[in-house]
C-alpha cells in the first residue's frame, strides 16, 4: 500500500494561552490563543471529552449486539454498538469491558482492538477506541441511573443495510461496522 504524500510544509498551531470557558458534567468548553504559521494569532474553541469506547460484542460469527436508545440532543431513538465514555484514569479496555456488562449484560472470553475513532477533530478532542468481544456469557446487565436502553442481537449483514437504508444513521456505529465489514473478517478470525 502507498503511503498519503509528506506534509509541504507544517501547519501546526501553539497555544499562547487556554481558559476553560464552561465546566460540565461531561464536557469541558476550552478557549485557546494560538500561534498560527506565520506568527499571527488566533483563537481555537473545543471541546474537552473524557474519551469513550465502543464494542463489536459478538454473540456467533455473523450476529452482533446493537442497542436501542433515546439521544436527547436530537430528540430521536437510534441504533448503536454499545458504547461508553470512560471514566478519570480508567484504561480504554476496561471501560469496554465495564460497559459490555453494564449496558448489555455480557462478558466477554476474548477480546481485541479493532480501531481508533477520531470523530469530531475540528472542535472536540474525543477518541472512541473500538474493541472487538468474543466468548459472550451472559451475567445480566445494570445500567447506570438514569440510563434507559434496548440491548437486541442483529446479523451483521442487517445491520450494514440498515446502514444503507439510513436506519443507523449514527456515525460512529456506521464506520465501526463499515470498518469490519471491510477490514475486520480478514484480520480476526
Amino acid at each position: 500500500m502507498k503511503r498519503p504524500p509528506e506534509p509541504a510544509g507544517d501547519f501546526t498551531e501553539t497555544a499562547l494561552s487556554s481558559q476553560l470557558a464552561y465546566d460540565g458534567g461531561l464536557l469541558k468548553l476550552r478557549r485557546d490563543e494560538v500561534s498560527l504559521p506565520g506568527g499571527a494569532s488566533s483563537w481555537r474553541e473545543y471541546v474537552e471529552h473524557p474519551g469513550a469506547v465502543m464494542m463489536l460484542a459478538f454473540l456467533d460469527d455473523e450476529t452482533i449486539l446493537l442497542e436501542r436508545q433515546y439521544r436527547y440532543p436530537m430528540r430521536r431513538h437510534y441504533i448503536e454498538l454499545p458504547a461508553g465514555k470512560m471514566e478519570k484514569g480508567e484504561p480504554p479496555l476496561e471501560t469496554a469491558r465495564r460497559e459490555l456488562v453494564e449496558e448489555c449484560g455480557y462478558e466477554a472470553g476474548q477480546w481485541w482492538h479493532v480501531t481508533t475513532l477520531h470523530p469530531c477533530i475540528g472542535y472536540s478532542n474525543e477518541v472512541i477506541e473500538v474493541y472487538g468481544a468474543r466468548d459472550l456469557v451472559h451475567v445480566g446487565a445494570c445500567l447506570d441511573p438514569g440510563e434507559h436502553l434496548e440491548v437486541f442481537p442483529a446479523r451483521i449483514e442487517d445491520a450494514l443495510g440498515w446502514i444503507r437504508e439510513g436506519l443507523i444513521p449514527d456515525t460512529k456505529t456506521m464506520i465501526a461496522l463499515l470498518w469490519w465489514a471491510r477490514f475486520g473478517r480478514a484480520e480476526v478470525k
